[in-house]
């Protein structure tokens, strides 16, 4: 039988010392404080909102009048004749969440033009809503194009993303709604949630399918919340509860998070942004609902998360393919997935564990995730962004003023102004102190309005003052939040460790010095509060060094650098040679954490002495300067490293070049035919086969690889352009080969080698067999040819599809 109690919270410390008989712990639910009462005026979030407001917003709107998001429902309202546009069935949503995070501006700061703008958006979005409430401008536009989508008609396939778009439309409906009291969208989306409440459900002649991309279940509770209208929780608790059942026989699939019931899940796989929905969801329903049983399956699943496939930066999901999580311990740097929308879906996440259970370790990784995997997927400029967010480069990653897919810069664009509602919470009469940010803050608890104001440099420096104003003297508790990065533990697991012990903390009310004991995260200070109180904490922060679980097999040998709640990187543009991953930096090296105003809008950095290691071993000692991670990649693209090693031996001295490390990448879209020219085939730019990174084995996909995206048994191609005429007479393939849910990839069945005579292609005379082999190099001889290009022509195994780790070229 499910409990009827959500929030379960443990003996929190009462007074300074110890628990007290003469003070009840609150059994009312925790509440957040809204952001709208919550005002920032530091150097860190404060700018980096008002750029979102001013530029990220207006350039995402920009983009979507460029890319036709708008044009999609005039065509579907029949306000314009013509083709739908993008290539995508979830188009729709990137204007949804532009409008969410427009609308939370506008709650904090009116802007007449911006709320004219919201206005006549809507406008469009609410004449392409069908009669019945349907919307979803690729299947009103009847665009056959992405049909492969979507199906043939309306609901058909579990992965259209129809949901998904309902449920984006759901969460900027609301958030419109509170920002400005109008209705116009919010009708828009009653009127949709009422058609799938007869759409799905497990009566006769619904469909008994869960949502397939999650986020229909938490926009659902919001709707509810707002309305009222108990059919909305119903409905999320339905699409909760068939998750994983295969009710309607439908084949089960993690990538729709679609694997098993949520009660029998241990681990967290599949997809990394719709995890992070279905579990906000969940939690949001089991909160609505008190139901303790899905709330103590999700601690399992976050157990899983935290322990074994967190990112130090707070980062989710380490495979590209499926935009997922990969097995137990996969962390990779360089191949880091960490979608920002994922990041993003963490906060969800972990703002609702904590609000169902007041512990202060899911506040821990949801610090984590903003100061660091978050906002380093926005520029400082604010108009470019990162989808994927690696630990490592060699300098191919680069941010981009938008995406085909264009998730994550609306997803930023309705985060940024929403942070400052997780700094406090409130519980009956008391308040959590959850994130350090100067602000002045308006709480209304059960029987009080309180003013607090923060002043304080975090997250530069660790001391923070409390000036608590009630309007009315009374007694109540603040609790404090101690993070985990200024105690023992980075992350609240065993997957990080710091390799120094940690400084004492030291805290006073009114300048009287109090003795400090913390339970669940907290330091709970009751007394009875007036005026100007002031509580005064400080939180040393030296440079801390991280070592990894040695699981993480990517990190052995290396080491984090974090200070506060900041984890540092190396990139090349401060070096003096711009090099970083021929850097170590020994155990015992100090550091200088200096804060420099004028770079990267104003940072604090780290420096001290490293060794360089050249590619004949020897070193030399050299100067080093660390910035945060989170604002790499904003003086162009370039070399970059988060774990640095602390030997030599750990180091990649830079490789001297090579004829195919010197060789332009790409491949062709159309099938190789022999001698047709270069010019009847497509090129797409290709990256990974060329970097001089030696494979461990065929599925070692911890450096850049190439794989043929949906190929599945074709015959494909891999391109080397020569700068000049290059006599070669060798070549050296290590195929890719490695399991994955979503799809398998495999050594080829079969390749040949061509080389390039003029504009024509010809085969190789080969000295020996073709090999295909995984976990090795596949050599080939040939007769010395003199060209300006090679072409591998692989054909990939019937239902499988493949790639190349590295491809060495030998005279």
């Amino acid at each position: 039988m499910r409990g009827k109690t959500l929030l379960l919270i443990g003996c929190t410390t009462i007074g300074i010392l110890s628990c007290s008989s003469s003070y009840k712990q609150p059994g009312d639910p925790i509440k957040e404080v809204p952001f709208t009462q919550v005002h920032f005026c530091d150097s860190f979030w404060a700018p980096r909102i008002e750029t979102n407001r001013t530029v990220s917003i207006p350039s995402a709107f920009k983009e979507c009048e460029k890319n036709g998001r708008f044009d999609n429902f005039a065509l579907a309202g029949g306000l314009i004749k013509g083709e739908h546009k993008g290539d995508f069935s979830f188009d729709d949503t990137d204007p949804y969440k532009i409008i969410e995070g427009a609308s939370y501006s506008l709650a904090v700061k009116y802007d007449k033009k911006l709320d004219a703008y919201l206005d006549s958006v809507i406008h469009l979005i609410g004449a392409a809503q069908e009669a019945d409430g349907y919307l979803c401008t690729c299947v009103t536009n009847k665009c056959t194009r992405l049909s492969g989508w979507w199906g043939n008609s309306k609901w058909e396939k579990i992965n259209s993303h129809e949901l998904y778009n309902c449920g984006h439309l759901y969460e900027a409906a609301v958030a419109h709604y509170k920002a400005t009291g109008k209705k116009t969208l919010l009708n828009v989306a009653i009127k949709n949630a009422d058609l799938i409440c007869k759409v799905f459900g497990p009566n006769k002649g619904q469909k008994h399918v869960p949502s397939g991309h999650p986020i229909v279940e938490m926009a659902l509770a919001k709707l509810y919340n707002v309305t009222g209208n108990e059919n909305y929780l119903k409905l999320a608790k339905y699409f909760v509860e068939e998750t994983g059942r295969g009710t309607d026989g439908h084949k089960l699939n993690a990538y729709s998070q679609d694997h098993m019931p949520i009660l029998q899940q241990k681990e967290i796989v599949g997809h990394a942004v719709r995890a992070g929905y279905l579990y906000s969801g969940v939690a949001d329903v089991a909160s609505l609902t008190h139901d303790t049983v899905y709330f103590n399956a999700l601690k399992n699943i976050w157990d899983n998360m935290v322990s074994k496939k967190l990112y130090i930066t707070g980062g989710m999901g380490s495979r590209a393919q499926g935009e997922g999580f990969g097995p137990n311990y996969e962390l990779h740097n360089q191949q880091a997935y960490c979608e920002t929308c994922a990041a993003i879906a963490n906060v969800y996440w972990n703002q609702r564990m904590f609000l169902a259970t007041g512990d202060a370790k899911y506040i821990d990784v949801v610090e984590r995730a903003m100061y660091n995997g978050v906002v380093s997927g926005v520029s400082l400029s604010g108009d470019k962004f990162f989808y994927d967010n690696p630990l490592e480069s060699m300098g191919q990653h680069e941010r981009q003023k938008w995406f085909g897919c264009a998730c994550c810069p609306g997803n930023i664009t309705r985060f940024m102004p929403s942070i400052p509602n997780y700094v406090y919470a409130t519980q009956d009469n008391d308040i959590y102190v959850n994130l350090y940010v100067q602000s002045q803050g308006s709480i209304n608890t059960q029987a009080n309005n309180i003013e607090i104001k923060q002043a304080t440099s975090y997250p530069w420096e660790g001391h923070v003052e409390l000036t608590v104003n009630p309007e009315k003297q009374s007694k109540f508790a603040m609790r404090l939040r101690v993070p985990g990065w200024a105690k023992e533990s980075p992350v609240p697991s065993d997957l990080y460790s710091f390799t120094d012990q940690s400084q004492a903390i030291s805290l006073s009310i009114n300048g009287k010095k109090e003795n400090i004991k913390e339970s669940d995260g907290y330091i709970t200070l009751v007394r009875t509060w007036k005026k100007g109180d002031k509580i005064e904490i400080n939180f040393p922060m030296p440079v801390r060094r991280i070592k990894a679980n040695p699981n993480v097999k990517d990190d052995e040998g290396k080491l984090a650098i974090q200070r506060g709640p900041i984890v540092y990187c190396l990139e090349g543009v401060d070096q003096a040679d711009k090099h970083v991953l021929n850097k170590y930096i020994p155990q015992n090296t100090s550091f200088k954490a200096q804060f420099d105003k004028d770079l990267l809008n104003g940072v604090m950095v780290l420096k001290g002495k490293a060794k360089e290691v050249s590619l004949n071993g020897k070193e030399k000692e050299v100067a080093f300067t660390a910035i945060p991670y989170s604002t790499w990649n904003n003086r162009g693209a370039d070399e970059m490293a988060v774990w640095i090693p602390y030997a030599a031996n750990y180091t990649r001295p830079v490789p001297a070049p090579t004829i195919a490390s010197r060789a332009h990448t790409f491949t062709m879209k159309t099938p190789i035919q022999k001698d047709a020219p270069k010019s009847a085939s497509t090129e797409e730019w290709a990256w990974g086969v060329n970097d001089q990174w030696e494979p461990k084995s065929s599925s070692d996909i911890s450096k850049p690889y190439h794989y043929w995206w949906l190929k599945e048994g074709s015959l494909e191609t891999m391109v080397y352009e020569f700068d000049k005429p290059e006599t070669v007479s060798n070549v050296e393939v290590y195929w890719l080969d490695f399991d994955h849910y979503d799809g398998n990839f495999r050594i080829p069945k079969s390749w040949k080698l061509y080389y390039k005579e003029g504009k024509t292609w010809k085969e190789v005379e080969a000295k020996n067999q073709y090999i295909v082999k995984k976990d090795c190099y596949n050599k080939l001889n040939f007769k010395p040819v003199t060209t300006t290009g090679l072409k591998i022509a692989a054909q990939l195994q019937k239902g499988e599809s493949g790639g190349i780790i590295e491809w060495k070229v030998n005279k």
